[in-house]
């Protein structure tokens, strides 16, 4: 039995979790969360009289960002059905370094600061790294 559509839908359906979280920065995401203003150690209502133009600063920074993180989870849809899955030399390097740079270095930043989504992230860039781990094992089932 072969394993190998296993391992492109994964990384595929990483990019889609990549596509929402981009969105949620796009749509819903609020200029400082709760957690940003623990790790600040200011309250909100004196961040908004002290810096009064950094909250619509911030909104548009997270819209700028958020097109970044789902355009990264579109490519990502794209490289897991076409070049994930035809095997293209590189690819899962490509992969890797992909997942690190973006899933594992968000998922590193929220630790650090104690995020209230870090063991969510962790959990996403495990199913990230668990994509690539079937990669390898459809790799050594076609040797």
């Amino acid at each position: 039995m072969s394993l190998r559509p296993y391992s492109s839908a994964l990384l595929a359906f990483c990019g889609l979790i990549l596509i929402g979280i981009g969105l949620y920065f796009v749509f819903l995401r609020p200029a400082l969360l709760p957690e940003d203003t623990r790790y600040i150690g200011m309250p909100l209502p004196e961040l908004r009289s002290s810096i009064p133009g950094l909250f619509g600063w911030l909104e548009k920074v997270f819209w700028v960002m958020g097109g970044y993180i789902c355009t990264t989870g579109l490519l990502t849809v794209y490289v897991a059905l076409t070049s994930f899955r035809s095997r293209a030399r590189g690819v899962s390097g490509v992969a890797a370094l992909a997942g690190l740079t973006s899933v594992g270095w968000m998922t590193i930043v929220n630790l650090v600061i104690g995020s209230d989504f870090k063991w969510l992230l962790l959990a996403f860039a495990a199913l990230w790294s668990f994509a690539l781990v079937l990669y390898w094992f459809e790799k050594r089932q076609d040797l």
